[in-house]
C-alpha cells in the first residue's frame, strides 16, 4: 500500500470512529499482538544455546513466558484460525490450509472483530491467518476482511526478486520444502522489514489517536522458508560447521508407531550432513532476522509512550522439527512441531520475568485478551481466561493441552504426553516429560505403566469432547464448499 493511500484509509478509520462508533470505555486497553510463522523455542529465553534474540529475550523479562504453550493443530491454517476464532480445528471445521472459516463458521466474531465491534482500532499488517508463503506474500491470502478496518500486505525481495536464488530440496518450490538463502539486501527490502515498518506506521498515528484504543496485528513471515533473510549480520552470526546434527534417529524411531512419523518427506530423507547443517543455519538466521524486527516495533512502542497502556503478545502459529525422530518441519504431535512460545505482558497484572509451567493451549488466548480489555466476547469460546496465570504463574488453571493431527490426539498434562492414533488402533505414545524431555523413549507399552495408559486414556477422551462444537460433529465439507453442522 502506497504512503498516500495507507493516509487515507488510516484518517477515514480514525474519522469513522469519531463520527459513529461508540466509545471505548474508560478501562479500555491497546494490543499489540505478535505471530511469527514456524517458530518452535529456538530463543535465548527458552534456554536455547544458540539463538541470538535479544529482541524476544527483553520481552520476556517484561512479562510472563508460558513454558509448554501448544497449539491445537500443527499447521499454519488450523491453527491460526484457532487463535483467532477461540475455537478448535473440530468446531471452527478448518482442518486443512487454504479453508476460510466464514465459510463453516460464518457467525463467529474473531478475537479481532470482538475488539473491533466494541470501538477498538483492529489492523492487521502481514500474515495472521493463512497465506501460501511464499506465493501469497503481498496479498490478503485466506484472509477475514470482517476481522479488520486495516490491512496492509508488504512484500519484500525475498519473495518478489530473490527467488531465483534460492536453494531448495525440490527446486523450484520453497513453500512446504526446506530451502534458503543468505541475501545480499538489508532488512528494510524484506518483506518482514516491511512489515515492522508498516508496524511502526500504524503505532505513530495511534499514538496521535491515544483517546481510541487499537488492536494492531502484527504477522512476521519468518522463520518459515524459504528461509530468507541478509546474509550479514544473520547468517554470520551462525557458522555452518557449528550447526548440530540430530543422531540416533533409527533407535530413536525404533518404538514409535509409524502414524507418529506420517509426515516425513523423502528428500528430506536424503539431506547430507551439509543440507542439514545449512537448513539449520538458515533457520537461526531467519530467526534471529524476525528478532530484529520485533525489536523495532516493541521500540517504537517505547518511543511512543505506549507500553504502560498496550498489552503485548508473542507467539507463534505452530513448532517446528530440525531433524528430531527424523523429522522436519510441522505437522507432527511430538514436542518440537506442537510446543509454542508464548509470551504475555500486562502492564499492572504480571510479574516481570516470570515464568508459567502448566500446559496450556493457544485457545486460551481468546477469553484471555478479552478479559484483560473488558471485551465481550461470544459464549462458545473453548479456552480458558489466563488472567489468574498472568497474576500469580503458579496458578494451573485447567491443567491439561490437548492438540490434534490426522489420526491422532495428544494429550499434554503436568508430567505426561499421551497420544492416540486413531483411537489406539494405529498405536500410541507415552513419554514422561520429568525423566525423558526429548521424548525419546515410547513408554505406552510398558506394563509398569499401563495404569498411567489407562488413566490419561480416560482423561484425553474427555478433553477431545470439548474440542467439538455442542453438537459434536465437525462442520462438513461438501462440494467444495464448507457448510455449517450446527
Amino acid at each position: 500500500m502506497k504512503t498516500v493511500s495507507r493516509v487515507m484509509v488510516l484518517a477515514t478509520t480514525f474519522m469513522a470512529f469519531h463520527v459513529g462508533a461508540v466509545t471505548a470505555a474508560p478501562s479500555a486497553r491497546n494490543v499489540l499482538f505478535i505471530i511469527a510463522d514456524d517458530l518452535n523455542t529456538f530463543l535465548g529465553c527458552y534456554g536455547d544455546p544458540r539463538a541470538r534474540t535479544p529482541n524476544i529475550d527483553r520481552l520476556a523479562a517484561r512479562g510472563v513466558r508460558f513454558d509448554r504453550a501448544y497449539c491445537s493443530q500443527p499447521l499454519c491454517g488450523p491453527s491460526r484460525n484457532s487463535i483467532l476464532t477461540g475455537l478448535y480445528p473440530n468446531s471452527t471445521g478448518i482442518l486443512a490450509n487454504a479453508q476460510i472459516f466464514r465459510q463453516s463458521i460464518p457467525n463467529q466474531i474473531s478475537l479481532p472483530q470482538a475488539f473491533r465491534n466494541q470501538g477498538w482500532l483492529a489492523a492487521r499488517v502481514g500474515k495472521l491467518y493463512h497465506y501460501d508463503v511464499p506465493k501469497s506474500i503481498g496479498t490478503a491470502g485466506h484472509d477475514d476482511p470482517a476481522s479488520w478496518e486495516v490491512q496492509m500486505n508488504p512484500a519484500g525481495v525475498d519473495h518478489l526478486v530473490e527467488e531465483p536464488n534460492i536453494v531448495s530440496l525440490s527446486p523450484g518450490n520453497f513453500g512446504a520444502t526446506l530451502s534458503w538463502y543468505a541475501s545480499p539486501r538489508p532488512d528494510a527490502d524484506h518483506t518482514d522489514g516491511k512489515v515492522a515498518n508498516e508496524a511502526e506506521w500504524i503505532l505513530e498515528r495511534c499514538a496521535k489517536q491515544q483517546d481510541r484504543p487499537f488492536f494492531l496485528a502484527v504477522g512476521f513471515f519468518r522463520p518459515h522458508t524459504p528461509f530468507v533473510a541478509p546474509k550479514t549480520p544473520y547468517f554470520d552470526e551462525y557458522a555452518e560447521a557449528d550447526m548440530p546434527i540430530v543422531t540416533g534417529v533409527t533407535e530413536d524411531q525404533a518404538d514409535i508407531p509409524p502414524a507418529a512419523l506420517a509426515s516425513r518427506k523423502a528428500e528430506e530423507e536424503k539431506m547430507t550432513d551439509t543440507q542439514r547443517r545449512q537448513a539449520m543455519q538458515g533457520y537461526y538466521a531467519s530467526i534471529s532476522f524476525m528478532d530484529a524486527q520485533v525489536g523495532r516495533v516493541i521500540d517504537t512502542l517505547d518511543r511512543l509512550k505506549l507500553t504502560d497502556s498496550t498489552i503485548i503478545v508473542f507467539t507463534s502459529d505452530h513448532g517446528y522439527h530440525m531433524g528430531e525422530h527424523g523429522l522436519w518441519q510441522k505437522r507432527s504431535l511430538f514436542e518440537e512441531s506442537t510446543r509454542v512460545p508464548l509470551l504475555i505482558i500486562a502492564p499492572g497484572v504480571t510479574p516481570h520475568a516470570a515464568v508459567a509451567k502448566s500446559p496450556i493451549s493457544q485457545v486460551d488466548l481468546y477469553p484471555t485478551l478479552a478479559g484483560l480489555c473488558g471485551i465481550k466476547s461470544p459464549s462458545n469460546l473453548q479456552g480458558q481466561n489466563l488472567i489468574n496465570t498472568l497474576k500469580d504463574p503458579a496458578t494451573p488453571g485447567r491443567g491439561w493441552a490437548v492438540t490434534q493431527g490426522t489420526h491422532g490426539y495428544s494429550l499434554r498434562t503436568e508430567r505426561w504426553r499421551y497420544t492416540e492414533w486413531d483411537e489406539g488402533k494405529q498405536g500410541r505414545e507415552l513419554y514422561d516429560h520429568d525423566a525423558d524431555p526429548k521424548e525419546l523413549k515410547n513408554l505406552a507399552n510398558d506394563p509398569s505403566h499401563e495404569q498411567a495408559v489407562k488413566l490419561l486414556s480416560e482423561q484425553l477422551r474427555s478433553a477431545v469432547k470439548t474440542t467439538f462444537p455442542p453438537s459434536g460433529k465437525t462442520p462438513e465439507i461438501k462440494e467444495g464448499i464448507w457448510t455449517p453442522s450446527i
